[in-house]
């Protein structure tokens, strides 16, 4: 079987809802998605290692994905019980950090794809409280950036690969990616 057709069965297999494979080349930036962290919508601003401006500078962050050729893209749908239901949206979160991570150690540990640059959904949840600014990140090899805060356009990401955005009412869908070298 192929490696892309593996790994993206793989994911599936792991517990992730769709998976696909992106060319690097078909991935869209905006310096814009930087800009919404700036505004601090989600609260993690200036108080993640993994979020800015801590995670480095949007056209340094570019160049570390097109450094790689491909990405597997996996996607976690969850049905809420309405549209305002925050405490679903929650442990959809949790649960879809559990399976990103469950997907990128098997990755690792059986050593499918390396190098690689993993970016999940949301901020690093690591640790329960980031050390930032304090000291320095305790786990770097644990921490997560998200696939955002690379300045990465999650609509044209998913859209590029065949993975609808939108799935349906009262639903919330979370974008993780691994970045790799399809020639190992």
């Amino acid at each position: 079987m192929p490696l892309n057709n593996f790994i993206t069965d793989l994911a599936i297999k792991l517990g992730a809802t769709r998976s696909a494979i992106v060319k690097a080349s078909d991935i869209s930036f905006s310096a814009s998605f930087r800009d919404l962290c700036e505004m601090n919508t989600c609260g993690k601003f200036n108080t993640n290692w993994m979020c800015p401006p801590a995670v480095g500078p949007f056209e340094d962050l570019k160049n570390q994905v097109l450094a790689f050729d491909s990405g597997l893209v996996i996607q976690s749908v969850y049905f809420l019980e309405d549209s305002f239901d925050y405490e679903g949206m929650m442990n959809a979160m949790a649960i879809h950090e559990k399976t990103f991570r469950l997907i990128l150690d098997h990755i690792k540990t059986e050593h499918l794809l390396n190098p690689i640059l993993a970016l999940n959904a949301g901020s690093c949840q690591y640790c329960e409280n980031c050390t930032f600014p304090g000291k320095d990140c305790p786990y770097p090899d644990h921490a997560l950036a998200s696939v955002e805060s690379y300045g990465i356009d999650v609509t044209a990401l998913v859209t590029a690969c065949g993975i609808p955005y939108n799935n349906g009412p009262a639903s919330v869908s979370n974008v993780g990616m691994i970045m790799f070298n399809s020639e190992i």
